[in-house]
C-alpha cells in the first residue's frame, strides 16, 4: 500500500510534489521519495520516515525541474524497512527511467529468473517495484528503432509489460528528456486519477495521483480515472496522449480502499469514499437489527477515524445515541500494518484512550471499519471493559478478513488473521466481546458500488477469490514462508 503522484508543470515542481505527498501521508509512513527532471537530468532524494522528517531545505533546493514524481510507502514485506527498498527506483537505460509504483506483483519468482537469465538485468533490492522498472526498461529498449522515442513505442512497451507482469500496479515513471508515463494494471485494482489545470498563459499542466483530494488541493480539475490497462504519456511540453494497452481490461477496484485505506474526502473510480462508508453503516445497521435486540445497546461508538461515518449511520438508523468514547493520538501509525504483534499491541494503547465517563455502566456497541489480525480489536474491548462498560458488542463495517491480501496490503499470513478458520462466535470469544457482528460480503459490495456502473470489486481478502486468477494455494504458502522468514 502506497501513495504516488506525478506532475508535469510549467513551474518548478518540487514544492508541488512535497505538498501532494503530505496529502497522501495516510497511505504510507515508512519511507518517502521525490524525483524531478530538469531537462534530461534527474534529481532524487529518498529516506525513511514521514514526509516532514525526510526532506530538508537543502534537499528541496536540489530537486530542480518542472517534471517530477513522488512516493510514500508502507512496508508490506518483512519486519524492517531498508532504505534501499524506498522508492523511486532508477535505471540508466534506455534514456534513463525513474519509477514509482503502488501495488504488489504476484509473479516475482518468475520475473526474477527472467530478468537475470533472459534480460540480463540486475536487481539490487527485494522490491517488486525495481523488478517492474526493469521489465519496463527491457521492453522499451526492444522498441527503439531510431534516435528518437515516440509515444507508439512507449505504449507498445506497456502492452508487453501487461503481458509479463501479474498482480496490482498503478505506475508513474519519468523518461529522461521525453516526458511522464502513467499506467494501471488491466483490472484497475489500485487507484490512479488524472487531472489538469491551465495557466494564465494558456499552457496545460498535468497531474496523476492515487487520490482525487491531491488534485483538488492543487487546483487541478479532475479529468478522469486512468482506465484499467490504459497508459498515459505526457510530454515535456504538456501534450497528453493515451492508449488502451491491455487486451481484455475490466475494472475490479480494491474494496479495501473504500473500507479503510483512502481518505474520506477522495473520489476514486467515480465512487465517493465518504458516501460509500455511510452506506456501509446503513447496511451494517440492518444486519445488527437482525441479530440482536436494540434494547441491549445504550450507545454507539466509532473507533476513530475511518469508522466514524459508518458508526454515525448505524446510530441514526437504529435510533440509538451516538457518542465518542475513544480519543485518538494522531501521531501513531496504523496498527494493522505495523510489523510484529508485540509492536502492534503496544501501539494500540498509545493510539487510543478510553474516556471512562462515556463507558461506565453502559452497554456499548463499538463500530470499527474492519478487523484484520484482531490485536487492536481485543485491546479495544479490554479498554472498554476497564473503563467500566457493562456489555461490549463489537461490529465491523467490513466482512471477516479470512484470506491474505496479495495486492498491496500487509496481510500475508492466514494464521495471523483472526477470522481465518473461525466462526463468528469463536471470534467473539477471542476478542472477549459479548457479541460480534460483521458486515455481509454482498452488503459491502452493494454499499460501495451503489449508483455506479461498476459490477465487480476485488473482495479477495473476504472471499478467497483472487481477481487475477493466478493466485494459487501454493503461491500463498510461498508468500507466508518468505514474509515470515
Amino acid at each position: 500500500m502506497c501513495g504516488i503522484v506525478g506532475i508535469v508543470s510549467t513551474e518548478p515542481v518540487n514544492q508541488q510534489i512535497y505538498d501532494s505527498l503530505l496529502l497522501l501521508q495516510h497511505r504510507g509512513q515508512d519511507s518517502t521519495g521525490i524525483a524531478t527532471a530538469d531537462g534530461s537530468v534527474f534529481h532524487m532524494h529518498k529516506a525513511r520516515g514521514q514526509v516532514r522528517e525526510a526532506f530538508r531545505t537543502r534537499d528541496m533546493r536540489s530537486l530542480l525541474g518542472t517534471m517530477g514524481l513522488g512516493h510514500v510507502r508502507y512496508t508490506t514485506k518483512g519486519a524492517a524497512e531498508r532504505e534501499e527498498e524506498a522508492q523511486p527506483f532508477y535505471v540508466n537505460a534506455p534514456y534513463g527511467i525513474i519509477l514509482v509504483h503502488n501495488g504488489n506483483l504476484t509473479n516475482t519468482r518468475e520475473l526474477s529468473v527472467d530478468l537475470f537469465r533472459i534480460d540480463r538485468r540486475h536487481v539490487n533490492s527485494t522490491s517488486d517495484t525495481e523488478m517492474l522498472l526493469n521489465v519496463l526498461a527491457t521492453e522499451l529498449q526492444g522498441q527503439i528503432t531510431g534516435l528518437e522515442l515516440d509515444p507508439d513505442q512507449v505504449f507498445r512497451a506497456v502492452e508487453l509489460v501487461h503481458e509479463r507482469v501479474e498482480g496490482s500496479y498503478a505506475v508513474i515513471a519519468m523518461i529522461a528528456g521525453y516526458g511522464l508515463l502513467a499506467f494501471r494494471d488491466p483490472f484497475g485494482i489500485r487507484p490512479l486519477i488524472l487531472g489538469k489545470r491551465t495557466t494564465e498563459a494558456g499552457k496545460d499542466e498535468w497531474i496523476v495521483a492515487s487520490e482525487s483530494l491531491v488534485l483538488e488541493n492543487g487546483d487541478y480539475q479532475v479529468v478522469r480515472d486512468v482506465e484499467p490497462g490504459e497508459a498515459i504519456f505526457i510530454t515535456l511540453d504538456g501534450e497528453m496522449i493515451s492508449r488502451q494497452c491491455a487486451t481484455d481490461p475490466r475494472l475490479v477496484p480494491c474494496s479495501f480502499e473504500y473500507v479503510y485505506l483512502a481518505r474520506p474526502d477522495s473520489v476514486m473510480n467515480g465512487i465517493s469514499v465518504y458516501e460509500a462508508r455511510l452506506r456501509m453503516g446503513d447496511r451494517l445497521a440492518t444486519t445488527i437489527e437482525t441479530h440482536m435486540d436494540q434494547g441491549d445497546i445504550d450507545v454507539v461508538m466509532p473507533i476513530p477515524d475511518s469508522s466514524r461515518p459508518a458508526a454515525m449511520q448505524v446510530a441514526q438508523k437504529l435510533g440509538i445515541e451516538y457518542r465518542e468514547g475513544f480519543y485518538k493520538n494522531r501521531y501513531v501509525g496504523r496498527t494493522f500494518i505495523m510489523p510484529g504483534q508485540a509492536q502492534r499491541k503496544r501501539s494500540v494503547r498509545q493510539k487510543l484512550n478510553a474516556m471512562g465517563t462515556e463507558f461506565r455502566g453502559k452497554n456499548v456497541l463499538i463500530v470499527d471499519d474492519s478487523i484484520v489480525r484482531g490485536t487492536t480489536s481485543k485491546e479495544i474491548v479490554e479498554m472498554a471493559r476497564a473503563a467500566g462498560a457493562n456489555k461490549v458488542t463489537f461490529t465491523s463495517a467490513a466482512p471477516p478478513v479470512r484470506y491474505p491480501h496479495v495486492y498491496g496490503i500487509n496481510m500475508p499470513s492466514r494464521a495471523e488473521l483472526i477470522a481465518h478458520g473461525r466462526r463468528i462466535p469463536e471470534i467473539a470469544r477471542e476478542l472477549n466481546a459479548d457479541n460480534m457482528i460483521y458486515q455481509e460480503v454482498a452488503d459491502l459490495q452493494a454499499a460501495i458500488t451503489e449508483g455506479t456502473g461498476i459490477g465487480e470489486l476485488d473482495l479477495s481478502c473476504f472471499t478467497g477469490e483472487y481477481v487475477t486468477g493466478t493466485v494459487t494455494p501454493e503461491y500463498l504458502d510461498w508468500v507466508e514462508r518468505t514474509q515470515l522468514s
